[in-house]
């Protein structure tokens, strides 16, 4: 042996910085449940998001036959009737429109004492306007607002992010609003929404969409993908705007590159062709609907956006039949890795870190039950 510890603590030394950078930077998977969708319904119309359950069993009813196989029939009813919809943004922005102040202040408070009378969704947040000249007072107003009369957790969905300077301006308002509002240093997170192509390729030939994770200082959750907004901006004829879209695919394909490893999660947009009139019509739009969101699901974009409520049926059924197709395959393959057993498929430790993934992301979703995975939730917490 020729190096001394000299050498090694020089070593150590040199990579200092580049290592606190990988534990900021690159912290890992966020822990905990990812919602599997995300729903957006205008800020005057939040009255009636108790309803998009008994609306989901009443398209099933209504159109026969199911959507789905008869063996995810009661899991997918089930869920219908006791969480319909996972995540809730209160949309103050495209769905909502330009309003004078005092018709906005006032849905701000009508939004408000509506989620507060009963029961709310495990998830839930609101979105501002953009930080663009023409809506940013406006945006901020109904933030200061909605902080002074909602007490509980939520996240803020930021739309049409250009640039990281709106970013790095966001960072800073929220913490203007924390301390104006009592609230804990680093208590406001938020979405941003990928509606631009300068928010994927900056005029600098950079990705930008790295340079706005780098900018959230921590305050990032999730990067949600915006379909219709992002292909118009690119050029895409409204007949051809669609989720699996060349376009779409190459922007995701950016979004989830430089989201690895950060804890930021993604989700996908949404399809606007909705399951309403004939039953011709409706299962059409079911088909597409449950072929979509297979698409993301088996391209690593587990969330994404509904914006009906009959769109919800093929929302679980394609998510809990993705989980349940690859539990058995899985679950042996997680098996003989840590039994250290040979198999068909030589499978590296990051595959058996994604395979225990893949469990988790089942189990709370709902798609599995404990005993479908032979392993505990600590046995593949231990192992991701």
């Amino acid at each position: 042996m020729r190096l001394t510890d000299d050498d090694y603590a020089a070593l150590d030394d040199s990579l200092a910085g580049h290592d606190a950078f990988l534990r900021s930077r690159y912290p890992g998977e966020r822990p905990g449940r990812q919602p599997v969708h995300t729903v957006y319904i205008p800020a005057d119309r939040i009255t009636g998001f108790r309803e998009w359950g008994p609306r989901a069993l009443a398209a099933l009813d209504e159109h026969p036959p199911l959507p789905f196989p008869a063996a995810l029939e009661e899991r997918v009813r089930a869920k219908l009737a006791t969480e319909p919809i996972e995540d809730l943004r209160v949309d103050f922005e495209d769905g909502y429109g330009v309003r004078d102040d005092d018709q906005e202040d006032a849905a701000v408070k009508q939004a408000v004492a509506t989620l507060l009378d009963g029961p709310r969704p495990p998830f839930l947040g609101l979105r501002i306007k953009s930080l663009e000249a023409p809506t940013r007072h406006r945006a901020l107003r109904t933030l200061d607002l909605w902080l002074t009369h909602y007490p509980d957790p939520f996240v803020i969905t930021l739309p049409k992010v250009s640039g990281p300077d709106q970013v790095t301006a966001m960072v800073a308002l929220c913490d203007r609003l924390e301390r104006a509002h009592a609230l804990p240093a680093g208590t406001l997170r938020f979405e941003i929404q990928i509606e631009l192509p300068a928010a994927v390729l900056g005029a600098d030939g950079t990705a930008t969409v790295a340079r706005l994770i780098t900018a959230a200082a921590g305050r990032c959750t999730g990067l949600h993908y915006g379909t219709y907004d992002y292909s118009a901006a690119a050029g895409v004829a409204a007949a051809h705007q669609a989720m699996d879209h060349p376009v779409a695919d190459y922007a995701k394909a950016v979004m989830q590159a430089a989201a690895a490893g950060t804890g930021v999660r993604l989700s996908d947009g949404s399809t606007n062709i909705l399951p309403v009139g004939t039953d011709v019509a409706v299962h059409e739009a079911w088909a597409l609907h449950h072929r979509l969101v297979r698409r993301s699901l088996e391209r690593g974009y587990y969330q994404g956006w509904d914006l009906h409520p009959a769109q919800l049926p093929t929302r679980f059924a394609a998510t809990y039949a993705f989980f349940a197709d690859g539990t058995d395959a899985a679950v042996l393959r997680l098996r003989r890795y840590l039994d250290r057993q040979a198999g068909g498929i030589l499978d590296e430790p990051a595959t058996a870190r994604a395979l225990a993934t893949y469990l988790l992301r089942g189990l709370d979703c709902g798609a599995l039950a404990p005993g479908d995975v032979a392993f505990t939730r600590e046995e593949l917490l231990r192992s991701t």
